[in-house]
This record gives C-alpha cells, structure tokens and sequence, in this order.
C-alpha cells in the first residue's frame, strides 16, 4: 500500500460515507485535526457516528460539525465541558446519541480493534451504570466488564510530520489517541504540519509507521 499525499483537505477526506464510524484524534483541541473536520463538513457526510475522547469544544472543530447536525451518536470518554455548549443543546434536545466510554477503556477498545483481540475484559467501569447490560465476570477476586473492539471506517487524526512515504511523528500531548486510531480504522487521514523527504524523520522516533497511514495532507492547504 502506497500512502497518498494529497493536494489539500477536502481530497483527504473524498469518500467518507453517510453512516460511517468516524475516529477523531485529539485531547481537546490538542492535536485535533481542524482541517480535516473541516473538509468533513464540506464534503457532506451525515449520520455519523464520531468517536472522540470529548464531545467538542468551542464553536469549532468536532463543534462545528456536531451543529451542522451530521452526527447521529458520539462515543467518547467527557461529553461536558466548560465550553461543550454545542453538544449540550443537542443532547438536550434529544437530537444526538451519546456512548459514554471511560477513557482508559476507550483508548484499549481501539488497540483491541488494531491488534485483532476480539474482546477483553476490564475492571473500569465494573458496578456503576456504564456496566449495565454487559457481562461481567470475577477475575482474582473483583468484578471485571466485558468490553468489544471499537472499529472505525475513517480515522481522522492529526500529527507532527510525516514523510513522503507516511510515516508520522507527534508532538507531545497532541499524540494521545492519534497512535491507537491509526491502527483501529480501514481508511486513516493524517493533517501534519509538515511533510519532509523519505529518509528525514529519524526512525526511532516514528511512532505511527506509514502501513497504518491512507492519506497524508499538510496544514495549510485546506
């Protein structure tokens, strides 16, 4: 498989379907991939069901494409927030689904899916609310869940550089669950800032190989 670099955002994200399960990296805003939400809600995909860490911030980015009203369910670990007024009204309003995950369980859901594990079983969540009507079972003596693979059709995630052939690097916070996504969905986008030759990035330090990576655009050309 070759990794393509496209011309700008919007040909990044060409073909996502209406239904589709859409992975969004990012912890906040920190390494969320605007341009490509952006190109998203151009390009006019509805009935989406996003799976995020939080439910949006802000007017923009995830926010922005929760109020075009294309998002029928949103899986994610902190719905509400100081600034997550947009998701609010529609939750409110009866016009969105919601899936709360814990975080820890959200990201391991996503590896499982990458790593073709078929489900596993986890002690977070283990007589609360989250537990009802899953299975549960007793390991060394506490309660554990029964937890199934999340599976996206796109990944939308952002990272630091890439080269030519895909392979990506992060920058701090804003690597978060952009490593899992990548492994977890059939078709991965990546906005990066920049894009250098193949050869450049220093291969210790590449932590999402180009395998994983569909398509590549720069920051800047959306």
């Amino acid at each position: 498989m070759t990794t393509q670099l496209c011309a700008d955002a919007d040909e990044a994200v060409a073909g996502v379907e209406d239904g589709s399960t859409v992975l969004v990296g990012g912890f906040g805003m920190a390494g969320m991939p605007v341009a490509l939400i952006d190109a998203l809600i151009r390009q006019g995909a509805k009935d989406l069901t996003v799976v995020s860490n939080n439910a949006g911030n802000g007017d923009t980015g995830l926010a922005a494409l929760l109020a075009e009203g294309r998002v029928r369910k949103v899986i994610c670990s902190f719905p509400r927030q100081t600034d997550s007024h947009v998701f609010d009204g529609l939750y409110r309003a009866g016009r969105i689904e919601l899936e709360v995950v814990p975080q820890g369980s959200l990201a391991e859901r996503m590896r499982a899916a990458g790593a073709g594990i078929g489900a596993f079983y986890c002690p977070t969540g283990a007589g609360t609310l989250l537990a009802e009507g899953k299975e549960t079972r007793v390991i060394d003596g506490h309660p554990h869940v029964l937890e199934y693979p999340i599976r996206g059709d796109v990944a939308l995630i952002g990272a630091h550089r890439a080269d030519r052939m895909g392979n990506l690097v992060y920058r701090k916070t804003a690597r978060n669950f952009g490593p899992v996504m990548a492994t977890a969905a059939t078709t991965v986008v990546a906005q990066v800032r920049e894009i250098v030759e193949t050869g450049a990035l220093d291969p210790e330090t590449v932590v999402t190989p180009s395998i994983y990576v569909d398509r590549v655009v720069q920051e800047g050309t959306a």
